[in-house]
């Protein structure tokens, strides 16, 4: 049936085709059965998962199966609060997983609404509204402006047809459509001009087409199935728990075995030994660690809100913080989607506008001296044509809120909101005017318009006519090239001038120029015409006329966008450029905001589309423009990104963004002008739209993440502490050093508040010096595993020392045990909370303020008042098998406790003093004499 691409046919053969009339539309009956056989026009959401299932799902996790095992052995311990405590923390987790992964789902719901809800339809020869479900292919659908397309038209009839198409395109200005045949057969979806698209919207003119594809078949409905076969990636964050939850159960496992079997052959009652035993396994286990990393990240996730950044899925800010490669979309997300005009050229001058978006304030620059508007009469004259052949209307609205007071109760001004209703060529044309002082509203009392000839693809000009005082003006806006040969005149130095061959060769010049800098250029024109004659068509008005000059307009970038792209350059991350719109356009603006380095290529999506895997894999790394892609494109863009070792961030506003959004390490959405399919797909939510943004939720995600290592570092140095405490006593014969209320007590003082507190530590100062941290390093990476074990090694060794030194002194006393235990376990608590300073910084204690993190002194103040009321109040002494500890054994406890973080931040002192020593020796050392160039 489609022997040729649908856009390739004409209007004839595309009837033949699709066995279907132009002047009559599809018989109902006929349009019934091709229903039944082709389907509704509607997007399929695949495969569902119940939400029960959805929910159990959550319970597979590795982390949750050792938590299980932890509440197991809690209960045979007898530690009913203690399980209850666990099985809570796991159904939050489940319930906090379970939300996530529902509203993700959404993402496909989003999409359908997209589609039109009815289409008016030719049946039986009798146009009729119908639910756009039942469109079939062979329908004749008619469109108006402000219609969504309801299914894929192949267009057969355009008037001044224009399509807004950015969602799926990424073109930042509506399409001219057009019906007439296209002979290339490979083109891009934004080059098929007489083609509509499901989902789009027509915003200005009519069109008629003829239905090619409906639901699934339609390039709505190739993302909608893109969607759905794109897996979401596990976080590097999810792959360090699950590493370190086997890591755990593992080490733990085997060393509690160790200890109750060195106790048993040392003569300890085998009894006693399995129930220090399990309590080593549950201290060991640090169950409270998914809790502290969900509380670590959701207050990660407040911050985020605060600096206009929702987080969707927890885990993703930490995700962001080890992103390699930014893959951002060019119109709305590097730019402002604000078409501007910034350059014009009149007679032979070449102007500089400035001014930013849709406020009407800027300036004239030639030269870099400013202009006087009110005496340059060709600069005018250009203004009033700019401002009379135009539809479009900027809007002011009033500023919300009440007025705010700055220093000294000084009112400040706030700033007035400026809105466009309108095409955004013509609306940057409206804002130029304005800028310079002639406003709309300034021309409505001197002219009148009589007639408008619209803008059409075909002639590629639109032209007014206007009545005032003096007589009636024609004003024209077009193409130059295709409005030249209408000219016969130049308004040239304030003259009007024969248009001869050698001045359109400048105005020629002039135009390419401004499209080698990616501007799309607009000629302009005018005539005056006599009160009596009388013009019915645009042949009778747009011939004879006075060129007067051009305008250069593009989407500016973000003037902040730049500064963040050189931050992520600093931190080792590289910004991608991936757009729908033309290369040189793409160009321009990535070389405006420093994307492209020295030796950085760009793509088209035709080349890409000509490579294989192996081939775009070796220059992915290379690339950092692609343009004119499409949503299959960018999703292979970001695969072969990840193929590549890179942890990869897509952002994205339109639906063509969705299949890669989903498929990349961490999506990131606009909220403001970010469609509903994009943000369900996404992780992260930009609600101010600034690429800004992302480097504030980078540093937090980086932050975060070194949170997670520092109370790793803090919790398993404890436990590594506890067990060699148990291990190194069972080995040298003594007596248990702690009882198994004990070591539950410790876990559950310890584990508790500190671990938290330091999931809401300050980053240190250097964090945004360093480049990403590779997606396959290991959680103990960056010598973390040997601080672990070095400290927990001198924890262990100072609690057991301290323990001894009392012993020794009436070994056979059983009251001297207990007291014994209750100083090893006073020394054990505080070596822990002390130590947990130490982890705040990478080096050590002495290198940040203690005091900074004001949680972290109240939670240690906490923790230590729980472990002197086990000490000191007698109810609890016999239950916790404690007594109270002297002057003396206070000395000891805190001088032992004391040791391990000493010893440890001299060397790390010392270590640091010899490196500056090191480096200031090569600052000094004389330089080698260069040698002569070759």
């Amino acid at each position: 049936m489609e022997q040729r691409k649908w856009h390739q046919m004409g209007t004839e053969e595309l009837a033949q085709s699709l066995r279907a009339s132009l002047d009559s539309g599809l018989s109902q009956a006929e349009a019934a059965e091709r229903l039944v056989s082709g389907g509704r026009n509607e997007l399929s959401e695949g495969k569902k998962v119940s939400p029960v299932a959805l929910f159990f799902n959550q319970f597979k996790d590795f982390m949750v199966l050792v938590l299980l095992g932890a509440t197991l052995v809690s209960g045979l311990l007898g530690e009913y609060l203690d399980a209850i405590t666990i099985v809570a923390i796991i159904v939050i987790n489940a319930i906090l997983g379970f939300v996530q992964e529902f509203r993700a789902e959404k993402s496909l719901r989003a999409l359908k609404e997209l589609s039109a809800p009815a289409a008016k339809v030719l049946r039986d020869g009798v146009v009729k509204a119908i639910p756009a479900s039942e469109l079939v292919p062979g329908d004749i659908v008619l469109l108006e402006s402000g219609d969504r397309i309801p299914a894929d038209l192949r267009l057969i009839e355009t008037s001044s047809c224009y399509a807004e198409e950015s969602a799926l395109t990424g073109e930042s200005v509506p399409v001219g459509k057009h019906c007439q045949p296209i002979s290339a057969e490979d083109i891009p979806l934004g080059d098929q001009k007489n083609t509509g698209f499901m989902g789009t919207m027509i915003t200005r003119g009519s069109a008629k087409g003829i239905v090619i594809r409906t639901g699934m078949a339609t390039e709505m409905g190739k993302i909608a199935e893109l969607i759905q076969q794109t897996e979401t990636m596990d976080t590097p964050l999810q792959h360090r728990l699950e590493q370190l939850g086997k890591i755990l159960i593992v080490v733990a496992l085997g060393l509690t075995v160790m200890v109750v079997v060195a106790g048993i052959l040392h003569g300890q009652p085998p009894y006693e030994m399995f129930l220090a035993g399990v309590s080593l396994a549950v201290a060991a286990i640090p169950e409270g660690l998914p809790a502290i990393v969900t509380i670590a990240l959701a207050l990660g996730v407040q911050r985020m809100i605060k600096r206009r950044a929702i987080v969707r899925k927890l885990p993703s800010v930490e995700t962001l913080g080890c992103a390699s490669v930014i893959c951002s979309d060019k119109t709305g997300t590097l730019t402002q989607n604000k078409m501007t005009v910034t350059r014009i050229w009149i007679g032979g001058r070449e102007l500089d506008v400035t001014g930013e978006g849709y406020e009407p304030q800027g300036a004239v620059f030639e030269a870099g001296k400013p202009v006087d508007v009110k005496q340059d009469q060709s600069l005018r004259r250009l203004l009033q044509v700019a401002a009379l052949c135009n539809n479009a209307q900027l809007i002011q609205s009033e500023p919300e809120g009440e007025s705010k007071r700055g220093k000294k109760g000084q009112p400040v001004v706030q700033a007035e909101e400026w809105t466009l209703k309108g095409d955004p060529t013509e609306g940057a044309l409206t804002v130029l005017a304005a800028k310079l002082g002639v406003s709309a509203k300034s021309l409505e009392s001197l002219y009148k318009r009589e007639k408008e000839f619209s803008f059409d693809s075909e002639r590629k000009r639109m032209s007014v006519l206007v009545t005032h005082q003096g007589g009636r003006l024609v004003c024209t806006k077009g193409a130059p090239d295709v409005l030249m040969e209408q000219c016969s005149y130049v308004l040239w130095d304030g003259k009007v001038v024969p248009f001869t061959p050698t001045l359109k060769q400048k105005v020629n010049a002039a135009g390419e120029a401004m499209a080698q800098q990616a501007l799309r250029v607009l000629g302009f024109a005018y005539r005056d015409l006599r009160q009596t004659d009388r013009y019915e068509s645009e042949d009778d008005v747009e011939c004879q006329l006075i060129f007067v000059g051009l305008t250069g307009m593009i989407d500016p970038p973000r003037k902040e966008v730049r500064d963040s792209i050189a931050t992520c350059r600093r931190a080792g991350i590289k910004t991608v450029m991936i757009t729908g719109d033309h290369q040189l356009t793409a160009e321009a603006i990535a070389g405006q905001l420093g994307i492209i380095p020295r030796g950085g290529l760009t793509l088209s999506g035709q080349q890409l589309a000509a490579m294989d895997e192996e081939k775009l894999d070796s220059v992915v790394d290379n690339v950092y423009v692609y343009a004119r892609v499409s949503p299959e494109h960018k999703l292979r863009i970001v695969k072969a990104l990840q193929r590549k070792g890179h942890v990869v961030a897509m952002t994205g506003d339109g639906v063509n963004d969705a299949p890669a959004i989903k498929a990349a390490d961490i999506g990131i959405a606009m909220g403001i002008t970010g469609t509903d399919v994009s943000k369900e797909a996404s992780s992260l939510v930009l609600s101010d739209d600034n690429f800004a943004t992302i480097v504030s939720a980078i540093e937090e995600g980086r932050g975060i993440y070194e949170n997670i290592r520092k109370f790793i570092r803090y919790l398993l140095a404890s436990n590594v502490g506890e067990i060699l405490t148990m291990f190194l006593a069972m080995m040298a014969g003594l007596p248990l050093p702690l009882v198994p209320i004990q070591i539950l007590w410790v876990n559950l003082v310890t584990d508790g508040l500190p671990a938290m507190a330091l999931g809401v530590d300050q980053a240190e100062k250097d964090l945004m010096q360093h480049k990403p941290r590779s997606a396959k390093e290991n959680i103990f990476a960056r010598r973390l595993g040997w601080k672990i074990i070095s400290r927990g090694i001198l924890i262990g060794v100072c609690t057991l020392g301290a323990f001894w030194l009392t012993l020794r002194e009436d070994p056979g006393n059983p009251a001297k045990l207990v007291e014994a235990q209750t100083v090893a376990f006073a020394t054990l608590v505080m070596a822990q909370l002390i130590h947990v300073f130490d982890c705040r910084s990478s080096r050590s204690i002495f290198h940040r303020n203690i005091f900074q993190n004001k949680y972290l002194v109240l939670a240690v103040l906490s923790s230590l008042l729980l472990m002197i009321g086990v000490l000191y109040i007698e109810p609890l002494q016999p239950i916790f098998k404690t007594v109270p500890i002297g002057f003396r054994e206070w000395c000891l406890v805190l001088v032992a406790a004391g040791i391990p973080t000493f010893l440890m931040g001299i060397g790390s002192v010392l270590g640091t003093t010899e490196k500056k020593k090191k480096n200031n020796r090569n600052h000094n050392r004389p330089l080698a004499p260069s040698k002569p160039a070759a």
